[in-house]
């Protein structure tokens, strides 16, 4: 039998497949929606928000990870960096709102200090370039803080990271 006969892996209930495809779907549909507010409504996003939608990204690309990756090892290393970036997440969305929002300037904070040495406003500008303050960038959608929205969700995908990482299969 060559490892091309080998029959595929049944994809048994509660797996991990359809968990990570969910989590890496509502990730990268967070970044097309900030890129739609950018691009379409003129939201201009701070250093934090770009921030934010790497983060997301990351979660998507821990997730495509996870999803080839199908070993529990595979499924645990992907569980922890989801859990991980999420809770990062949360963390940049509470601070966007609570603490950079009141200033004036976001130049030179740890976002924008972490967004400049990974490259990632001069490699994908159209995703990655802050173009605004976080003061000019706090917004309401829906009567609801943008960073909310985002922390909601960075919430959502860290229990659903959390969850993996508690799954037996």
């Amino acid at each position: 039998m060559t490892r091309f006969d080998r029959p595929k892996p049944e994809l048994k209930p509660g797996s991990s497949v359809p968990w990570l495809a969910a989590i890496a779907l509502l990730s990268l549909s967070a970044v097309a929606a900030a890129l739609v507010s950018q691009h379409v409504f003129e939201m201009q996003p701070c250093p934090w928000c770009v921030l934010q939608r790497a983060i997301f990204s990351v979660i998507a690309l821990a997730c495509v990870v996870g999803l080839f990756w199908r070993t529990a090892a595979g499924r645990v290393a992907s569980a922890v960096l989801v859990f991980l970036l999420a809770a990062s997440g949360v963390a940049a969305a509470a601070w966007q709102h609570f603490v950079a929002a009141k200033s004036a300037s976001c130049n030179l904070t740890l976002a924008d200090k972490i967004i400049t040495a990974l490259k990632l406003d001069s490699s994908l500008p159209q995703v990655f370039s802050a173009t605004a303050s976080c003061a000019d960038a706090a917004v309401n959608l829906f009567g609801v803080p943008y960073a909310f929205w985002a922390l909601g969700l960075f919430s959502v995908l860290a229990l659903m990271g959390l969850r993996q990482l508690m799954a037996r299969n």
